[in-house]
Formats: structure tokens, C-alpha cells, sequence
């Protein structure tokens, strides 16, 4: 399979969101990755590096010679569209040109909401578009919603949408917030072009029985089509719940009734789609 959702940091170089008391302070570099490969057996396989908000133009490159010098374990990367926004959409396209077959196959987007995301990064996506590069967003309220009007805006635009959309835990009290969360989710449905990261569960439905989070994954593959679903581990952010292992098993407990054809494009296929991987 391929794992679409990990990330790699320094909190040396940046990364001022990692609290020094916190277990994620430290770093975390790409032989760390590969051996939670090999303890993860054959569940995972090469990954698609995700940008972790170190804030500075630096963290693509970084990804970037990553991506160039380790093939083998890393399929692709998604970059910080934040910090490339000051660039401008002209210089953006040129920098995106000048890294050809190197460039990202992604970049990301985050905030609480679409509207508190900075207005110069939003000003790259139909760069994005014109380019076939995927639009990938983590946000906390609204991000199916976001995702589809950012589809019907851009109907050549992939969109991704991280970790179900941020669904609401579970076991909240949240009515209000399952209920948006749902509207929303089935308005991304009528977006072809949007897709859904299963990622990031073992953190966000900490507590929650296994068998209920299945049951929202199912939930959204029902909603969505096993074509328009991609699995990630959230690793390192998911090691204080649990290994890389535990984090992908809990995303594809929900994928049981999948056909093996269906598993399979949910596993490796749409992510090469997507994301434009070789393979």
C-alpha cells in the first residue's frame, strides 16, 4: 500500500508548534521511517511525505531532495501552500516549472476554517488547477464544504480532504457538529473530484471503541465511492496512541466490506491518481 499521510521534522529548524515537553519533540528523520516500516511488516509500504508546518519555504526543499535521493520510500510529498504564497501566483508557477518532475505532488492548506486561511496562499490554487497539482486541506470546521466549492470552482482540481474532514469524537456531546459535519460530507459527495485521507484516527477518536470508528469509516467510503478514499497513518503524530501498525489498521478496520479490487484502489491506485505517483 501506500501510505498517504506521514511526516518528518527537526524541531531544531522550526516547527514552533511541537512544545518542548511534548513526545513529538525530537526528531524525526527517514530512518526513523523506514524502520517503523519494517515493524509495521508488509502493512506499509512507500509513503507520501506530508508538510508538518515548519514554517519557511525550507521544509519544501527539504522534502523535495528527500523525495529525490530516497525513491524507495518515499512515493511523493505535499508542501506548505502558506509559505509560498507571497510568492504570487506568476512566481509560484515558475518555481513549479523549475522543479518539473520534482515538484510537489500536492500542497496543503490548514486553519480553523477556509476563511482563516491566509488570503496569498489562496491566491495559488488555481495555479494548482492549471498545473494538476492535488489541493490538500486540514481544517478544523468546514473542510468538505470547502473542498467542494474549491471543486466546483476548479473542476480540474484534485482536492484531498485530511483525516475525514476532522469528524467530531465520537463520544462528544456534539450534535451540532456531527450534524455539519455530515451535511457537509454529503456535499462533497457531489464533487467527483474530491477525495478523503482514512488517516489520523488512532489521535482524533482517541478512546473511542474500534468498532464504532470502523463504522464511520464505513460511513464515509459508503458516502464517497472506494475510489475517492485514500489511507494514512498519521505517523509520528499517532505514536503517543499507539505504533504506525496500530494507526493503519484502525483506518482500514472500516474498508472489511470493500471488494478486493475496491481495497486495492483505495490502497495504492487512487493515491497514484491523485497524486500523480509513477507507480
Amino acid at each position: 500500500m501506500i501510505d498517504c499521510h506521514v511526516h518528518l521534522w527537526d524541531p531544531a529548524h522550526g516547527f514552533g508548534w511541537i512544545r518542548p515537553d511534548s513526545p513529538h519533540h525530537r526528531p524525526f528523520t527517514a530512518s526513523d521511517l523506514e524502520q517503523s516500516g519494517r515493524d509495521s511488516g508488509e502493512l506499509a509500504g512507500r509513503a507520501v511525505l506530508v508538510e508538518a508546518s515548519r514554517g519557511d519555504d525550507g521544509e519544501t526543499a527539504a522534502l523535495r531532495a528527500l523525495r529525490l535521493r530516497r525513491p524507495d520510500l518515499v512515493a511523493g510529498y505535499v508542501a506548505n501552500l502558506h509559505v509560498h504564497g507571497e510568492q504570487g501566483p506568476d512566481r509560484f508557477r515558475t518555481l513549479l516549472d523549475a522543479w518539473g518532475d520534482s515538484r510537489p505532488n500536492g500542497m496543503r492548506l490548514g486553519g480553523a476554517t477556509w476563511a482563516r486561511t491566509p488570503g496569498p496562499a489562496r491566491t495559488l490554487v488555481p495555479v494548482l488547477a492549471e498545473t494538476g497539482l492535488a489541493l490538500e486541506l486540514n481544517l478544523y470546521r468546514g473542510a468538505f464544504t470547502a473542498a467542494a466549492e474549491a471543486a466546483e470552482r476548479h473542476p480540474g482540481l484534485t482536492v484531498v480532504v485530511d483525516h475525514l474532514g476532522n469528524a467530531p469524537h465520537l463520544d462528544a456531546d456534539a450534535t451540532d457538529d456531527a450534524t455539519d459535519w455530515r451535511r457537509d460530507l454529503e456535499r462533497a459527495a457531489a464533487c467527483p473530484n474530491v477525495l478523503v485521507k482514512i488517516s489520523g484516527l488512532l489521535t482524533q477518536q482517541h478512546g473511542v471503541a474500534p468498532h464504532r470508528v470502523a463504522g464511520l469509516v464505513r460511513d464515509v467510503v459508503d458516502t464517497l465511492g472506494a475510489d475517492r478514499c485514500l489511507v494514512g497513518s498519521d505517523w509520528p503524530i499517532c505514536l503517543p496512541r499507539g505504533s504506525r501498525a496500530d494507526s493503519l489498521n484502525l483506518s482500514l478496520a472500516g474498508l472489511d466490506r470493500l471488494t478486493a479490487d475496491e481495497r486495492a484502489r483505495a490502497l495504492h491506485t487512487n493515491a497514484v491518481r491523485a497524486y500523480g505517483l509513477n507507480r
